[in-house]
């Protein structure tokens, strides 16, 4: 008896607040008829889901074959980083869209001595990957690439 006591007060309230949304929703005109009920506005779409494991991880395209030849290419190393005979890997994280595009690249564990600018230019400068993916379809990917540097003298 006492938990229906209890409700009663949260029912009755929850009926009022539903009657003056409802009431909120027809619109008068100047005339004083009634207009059809306001439309709310279309919720903002859902921020994409982003996986850190898909079942086809993201690739670049050509394999890691076409990788190396790609950072045997484009490498420049710095100039401040061979004076101090710094070589090691510089981590850069990164996501991989539906499309393949690189989003957000920035540098997870760098090595100084201006790697961690060379290798963000890498990503940046990459071409387009293949996007991972979830039952077939293509799916947004966070990725961490490990880009090693060796000084050779």
């Amino acid at each position: 008896m006492l938990r229906l006591l209890l409700l009663l007060p949260v029912l009755l309230l929850t009926a009022e607040v539903g009657v003056a949304q409802t009431a909120a929703l027809v619109a008068t005109t100047d005339s004083g008829t009634s207009a059809a009920p306001a439309v709310a506005p279309p919720a903002a779409p859902a921020a994409p889901v982003l996986y850190h494991a898909a079942e086809q991880m993201p690739t670049f395209p050509g394999g890691d074959a076409a990788f190396a030849k790609f950072l045997r290419a484009k490498i420049q190393y710095p100039t401040e980083a061979l004076s101090h005979g710094t070589s090691g890997k510089v981590h850069v994280g990164f996501i991989v869209d539906e499309q393949g595009h690189i989003l957000d690249a920035r540098v997870v564990k760098g090595l100084g001595f201006g790697l961690d600018e060379e290798a963000l230019r890498l990503v940046r400068i990459m071409p387009w990957w293949n996007p991972g993916r979830i039952q077939g379809q293509p799916v947004r990917v966070a990725y961490t690439l490990p880009i090693v540097f060796r000084a050779l003298d």
